[in-house]
């Protein structure tokens, strides 16, 4: 037979209100206390009835997690960190659910009955359509990875546009003028602001950029490795080159590699996200640090805190991103 709050609380000497109150960390609670019925719910092996919790409380214990597509641009490493962010804030307090927006025919689906709260990590403009119908439902949401200003929407991203210029800047204090840019996924947020950084950094240094060493990219390693093949059949190859993300810049080394030459001897490569193999491959790639874990992280703590205190704050918060300088780059003398 199961065990129940009441079990619980009849061993702890205390209303199975209170019981229910420390196992959803309640503020009303005593840390002392909480642990106590922790502990014993932990003996008694209790698992949560999230049915049973969910008609009682008329709430779902449902948290979504969005992303805006899981199948076209959203790399393995970042939505790993995204999930392991969210997920170490609500352990087992809500079941996650991750979709992918451009899933949805239409959002009817989506309301205060199926979700206690959404967090959407959100790539594109195309988004904000979700976005409002979440806030319209009255459901509270936190939105990462791209700025918005829909009200009573909290708010948590990197600062994008500065880690892209550190990085070409980072490039050209090298001494490399002939730079080539592989730009992220058309349409997504993140890509424009990196091209921005990288756009600014080349304005702030007088360094011209030709057409010929624009490549478009989709974020994966398979564009990164065309854009490179191309890039080094010019009669004038870049000496550097700047990807907008970490997967392409290995798919860019590898084209490298395939042309009997070298990183960074022949080519230095610059990536951004600092993903788990950045600091693995050979040579360790020089890339951008985007806390993508602790952006999912700080989101979730805020959204579960609206949620328990019922509120719909208007907030923005904007974390630093940092240039990670291994061994990709070569120092080119005068």
């Amino acid at each position: 037979m199961s065990v129940t709050i009441k079990d619980i609380a009849k061993l702890a000497g205390v209303s199975h209100t209170t019981v229910s109150r420390a196992l959803n960390n309640s503020p009303l609670i005593q840390e002392e206390t909480k642990e106590r019925i922790r502990i014993i719910a932990e003996q008694m092996d209790y698992t949560p009835n999230y049915s049973a919790k969910s008609l009682v409380l008329d709430r779902s214990y449902n948290l979504g997690l969005f992303f805006t597509t899981l199948s076209k641009g959203t790399s393995a490493g970042f939505f790993y960190e995204a999930i392991r962010g969210v997920n170490s804030v609500i352990q087992d307090r809500y079941q996650l659910i991750v979709k992918g927006i451009d899933d949805y025919t239409s959002f009817h689906s989506i309301t205060r009955k199926s979700f206690d709260g959404i967090v959407v990590v959100s790539q594109s403009d195309d988004d904000q359509a979700i976005i409002d119908h979440i806030a319209s439902k009255g459901i509270p949401q936190v939105v990462l990875n791209r700025p918005v200003e829909t009200s009573g929407v909290l708010n948590v991203l990197s600062d994008e546009e500065q880690g892209a210029f550190l990085a070409a800047s980072h490039l050209i204090e090298q001494g490399h003028k002939r730079i080539a840019l592989i730009e992220g996924r058309k349409g997504f947020k993140s890509a424009q602001n990196r091209k921005d950084g990288f756009e600014r950094a080349m304005k702030h240094y007088k360094i011209t950029v030709p057409p010929a060493y624009r490549m478009p990219g989709l974020y994966d390693l398979e564009s990164g490795h065309k854009a490179m093949q191309q890039f080094l059949t010019l009669d004038e190859r870049p000496t550097a080159v700047f990807c907008c993300n970490d997967e392409m810049a290995l798919g860019a080394m590898k084209a490298v590699s395939e042309a009997g030459m070298n990183v960074p001897n022949d080519v230095s490569v610059v990536g951004f996200d600092d993903t788990v193999f950045a600091a693995y491959v050979t040579p360790a790639l020089t890339t951008v640090r985007r806390p993508i874990e602790q952006i999912s992280r700080e989101g979730a703590l805020r959204l579960l805190g609206n949620i328990e205190n019922k509120q719909h704050e208007t907030e923005q918060l904007l974390l630093k991103t940092e240039l990670i300088v291994r061994e990709s780059v070569r120092l080119l003398t005068p």
